[in-house]
């Protein structure tokens, strides 16, 4: 196993429905596929026509109700990224696959304006991002998100978005007058100041210095946008949390949020390897820590303590993060509101054209 300059997973184990595994060998032929001059994986997007792209849930510990994905898998190869298990349900690997082999809701807007001019649509804010990444290198060639950001702007609907990418500035024609509104608010993930840990954590995402920029820019067009100190990792990058915060608040974030790594099914092992590959001296003490904040376990999905851990150590983590917000000023992220009340729904088009 060997680190692949650009990506975040170094193998692409079967996912979890999988009935079949493939354990690779050494014949001793295979030494040009260790060479660092070795051909990398190659990202591959294959158009997706979705029946539905506004997914919903109930959980407690999220403050949304509706969210929009444009893509399934992300290029930007976080490894620690919680979605990485849901390729397993396109028979594809929660590994490489997930950064690689991408799929993209061609016909996204489309299917929206379907589902926003239903006679029993309830309207509340929709999260664009929840899953991954909606500002994603792709995106500058599919232009999804900005599609559904233009659908959202014409019939007035509020939305929330999360990135790590400094893309977000593209759109700031639509950002800006939608923030007059109230119709928008913007979350930017940065959890780490170190560019070295960032280019290995997560590969093709904007370094950490450019994502505060973008929170700068979004700041001074008047577009309401908060920092997500996400995943926190122990061992790792909790260091960064205070100055993150501190940079993000210089910048003109009004809210912080954060989260800790979360490591459901298939991800588990992968972020293992990672560890072995980028961080083998504290990868012991970085999992023990982990498991300390999931009740000795290296996940536990209960709703109530998945987001921010248990014991001593996400005590700690805790508290620091709310002496920094009191420090700085930070609202709560999930205290924010947007304004639904200017919501108009869209109208599907019509060969007869509109009379008014």
């Amino acid at each position: 196993m060997r680190r692949i300059k650009g990506r975040g997973a170094a193998s692409n184990p079967e996912g979890r429905f999988e009935s079949i595994r493939h354990l690779a060998e050494d014949d001793g032929w295979s030494q040009a596929l260790l060479d660092e001059d070795a051909p990398r994986p190659r990202t591959e997007v294959t158009e997706e026509r979705a029946r539905s792209v506004i997914s919903r849930n109930d959980s407690p510990d999220i403050g949304f109700s509706q969210a929009i994905n444009p893509y399934r898998g992300c290029e930007h190869g976080c490894v620690y990224c919680f979605a990485r298990p849901s390729h397993s349900y396109l028979n594809l690997s929660p590994g490489l696959d997930f950064e690689t082999r991408l799929r993209a809701k061609s016909n996204l807007a489309e299917v929206l304006r379907a589902e926003l001019s239903r006679p029993g649509y309830q309207i509340s804010p929709i999260n664009i991002g929840s899953n991954t990444d909606p500002y994603q290198p792709v995106e500058k060639r599919w232009r999804l998100t900005r599609a559904t950001l233009e659908l959202l702007a014409e019939c007035r609907h509020p939305c929330t978005i999360v990135t790590k990418n400094a893309l977000v500035e593209r759109d700031l024609d639509l950002l800006v007058p939608m923030a007059r509104d109230g119709l928008v608010q913007v979350f930017v993930s940065v959890n780490s100041l170190d560019n070295q840990l960032a280019a290995r954590l997560e590969p093709r995402a904007s370094a950490p210095h450019r994502r505060i920029k973008a929170i700068r820019t979004l700041a001074e067009a008047g577009v309401p946008v908060g920092v997500l100190v996400a995943p926190i990792i122990p061992a790792l990058n909790d260091r960064d949390m205070e100055a993150v915060l501190e940079q993000a608040a210089q910048a003109g974030a009004r809210s912080a949020g954060y989260t800790v790594i979360r490591l459901p099914w298939e991800l588990k092992t992968l972020f293992r390897e990672w560890l072995a590959l980028h961080a083998p001296q504290r990868a012991a003490h970085v999992m023990s820590l982990v498991q300390q904040m999931n009740g000795g376990r290296d996940y536990d999905s209960d709703f109530r303590t998945r987001m921010h851990g248990q014991g001593v150590f996400a005590d700690l983590l805790r508290r620091r993060f709310e002496v920094a917000c009191r420090k700085h000023g930070f609202a709560r992220s999930r205290d924010l509101r947007l304004d639904t009340s200017r919501f108009v729904p869209p109208r599907m088009p019509s060969p007869q054209g509109q009379l008014f």
